[in-house]
């Protein structure tokens, strides 16, 4: 998968969130995101904002969620002493279970597909081209390969 290849899988998602009726409104991020927006307008009208808080595993996923959050318009933050994984937001629990969460899970699963793909080449073409998993080891140690020293 290339960058361009996943630049438009995450624009697809966004629109399949949107609920995106025709293959125009599939291809255009901006009006899915605004459909997005006014969805969640709509609930905060309906609903009272939660406090939520989100911990994220690595840098990129929190690039990614917070990136999201600012796409429809919802500011994270975090507390003072809080670890840089975690972001709060204040939202509509009705958005974080139909559209929030579900889309982020989607565009995080494709983005991590994506930079594994790449580090694996990378890896691969730069240092070693064996990028599999280590050996799972029960009990005594494998045997010391001659390539490794």
């Amino acid at each position: 998968m290339d960058e361009h290849t996943l630049t438009e899988k995450l624009r697809l998602i966004e629109a399949l969130f949107a609920g995106a009726a025709t293959d125009g409104e599939r291809q255009a991020a901006a009006a899915a995101s605004e459909r997005i927006r006014s969805r969640l307008e709509e609930l905060r009208e309906r609903e009272a904002p939660v406090e939520y808080q989100f911990s994220m595993a690595d840098a990129w996923t929190r690039r990614l969620f917070t990136a999201l959050l600012r796409r429809y318009g919802l500011v994270p933050y975090r507390y003072p002493r809080q670890r840089r994984t975690t972001v709060m937001v204040r939202v509509p629990k009705s958005f974080v279970d139909q559209t929030l969460w579900p889309q982020f899970e989607q565009l995080s699963e494709s983005l991590m597909s994506y930079l594994s793909e790449v580090t694996d080449r990378v890896v691969a073409e730069a240092i070693h081209g064996d990028v599999s998993e280590p050996a799972v080891c029960s009990g005594a140690l494998p045997a010391s390969s001659e390539s490794a020293t």
